[in-house]
């Protein structure tokens, strides 16, 4: 069987069913569309924790310890918080609403990994009064805010300083997080100043170094010359700070999306970094340290997929044909923030062939609002199911309400189930906020 549907790849645990329907995690996709209405997200579970169990495989070959830590920001809810935490994993957190969400789900806070830029006084009181496993700081004025409520507390806080490494990944320039001139770490330079302050404050622990490279990188090199690089400066400052014994190295594995992208797998990535770290560890005559990774996308990516309805269509001779959809921007803004690429197929007719290429337009007010600018389709009508691909990540976690839309539902497949995990938004509660002043009544 073909492993492509019109111009779609199949993803895992994706079928033809014997109805000519595509099916994901058991569950008929055309069916799910009339169930739960469109736009719709589905996750497949056993794809999330098929990918969850590769890298604790993967990450059982290093000796020294090497935590996973699922990034939260590529798609949180409390059911995901659920499966990660049943997996094993640890989750990587950057606000106190991904704080909140994890903790009002069970997750347990000693498996929490802290992120933020600016975080205001009441998100790290409150990861400090939970006991958070590690708060990341990349500021002078964090760390002045932790000591503060370390002092106040008489509490241990367990830090992780994040570093401006200076390597440059291939990828788009707004996630580039690790370039010097990054809004992200503190630079090489800052470092004894770094250490004076907290090794002034008797309660502020520095366990380690952080440094994340940037997001979807297919190739291995940024990933093992950013650990070199953390390396080298953990072997300067453990000659005077013997305690630092730990290195995250973020995050970024890429996803497929299209036939462009050529895939770097979890275990080559892991791998990868195994072996990076014991030749580098043994030249500079250090111990290995315990490692963390920080993968969203490579666990959450191909275990989504994305459902909308087609309405009708609009024909420029010699240029393009637009096929619209009830979705938007407003439920994947990717393609118009980032540039970004997906393919599609038609859910309810995958035996037919795709006979034309189209672009899928979105509904909003905005020329940009394309959910894929080039796909093979057989001739569309109005009603049929449209399936975008391998939307895991960053998709539901960046909608917004732009043109007054709701956010859409979320559903988990998995062993022929279909479960709401996040309820659709009515269209009555897009002004559940509003205020209407006593002047205008």
């Amino acid at each position: 069987m073909s492993t492509y549907v019109h111009g779609l790849k199949l993803q895992p645990d994706m079928i033809i069913g014997p109805d000519g329907d595509l099916w994901f995690g058991g569950c008929n996709l055309v069916a799910l569309a009339e169930r739960f209405g469109t736009p719709l997200y589905v996750i497949n579970e056993e794809v999330i924790r098929r990918n969850c169990e590769r890298y604790r495989q993967a990450a059982s070959q290093y000796p020294h310890g090497f935590s996973i830590a699922y990034a939260s920001k590529a798609f949180l809810c409390q059911a995901m918080c659920r499966i990660i935490a049943d997996m094993g994993l640890e989750l990587d957190v950057v606000s106190l609403g991904e704080l909140y969400t994890a903790l009002s789900s069970g997750f347990p806070a000693e498996r929490i990994i802290f992120h933020g830029v600016n975080r205001k006084q009441e998100e790290l009181e409150i990861a400090v009064e939970q006991g958070v496993g590690r708060i990341v700081v990349d500021n002078f004025f964090e760390i002045e805010k932790l000591a503060r409520l370390a002092s106040e507390k008489q509490q241990e806080v367990n830090l992780l300083i994040r570093i401006a490494s200076g390597v440059h990944a291939d990828t788009h320039e707004y996630v580039q997080t690790s370039i010097t001139n990054s809004k992200f770490g503190f630079n090489i330079a800052d470092l004894p100043q770094v250490f004076d302050l907290c090794q002034s404050q008797r309660l502020l622990k520095v366990k380690g170094f952080h440094s994340h490279t940037g997001s979807q990188i297919l190739s291995l090199h940024p990933f093992t010359e950013n650990l070199r690089v953390m390396l080298q400066l953990l072997a300067q400052w453990q000659e005077k700070y013997p305690e630092l014994r730990e290195l995250n190295i973020g995050g970024g594995l890429g996803s497929y999306y299209t036939f462009d992208d050529q895939e770097l797998s979890i275990e080559a990535y892991v791998s990868g970094i195994i072996g990076a770290a014991e030749k580098a560890t043994q030249e500079l005559g250090i111990a290995m340290p315990r490692l963390t990774v920080e993968p969203g996308r490579s666990i959450i990516n191909e275990a989504g997929l994305t459902l909308y309805r087609v309405g009708g269509t609009k024909v420029i001779p010699g240029v393009r044909k637009y096929v619209f959809v009830d979705g938007s921007m407003a439920d994947n803004i990717r393609p118009a923030l980032y540039g970004s690429h997906y393919e599609a197929a038609l859910a309810n007719r995958a035996l037919e062939p795709a006979t034309e290429t189209v672009a899928v337009a979105g509904r909003c007010c905005e020329s940009g609002d394309m959910i894929v600018w080039e796909t093979n389709l057989p001739v569309t009508t109005s009603g049929d199911v449209l399936v975008v691909g391998r939307t895991g990540a960053y998709t539901y976690s960046m909608a917004s309400n732009y043109n007054r839309l709701p956010r859409s539902a979320v559903v988990l497949v998995g062993a022929g189930r279909a479960e709401l995990i996040v309820r659709a938004e009515a269209w009555e509660e897009v002004t559940r906020f509003d205020l209407i002043p006593e002047h205008l009544r």
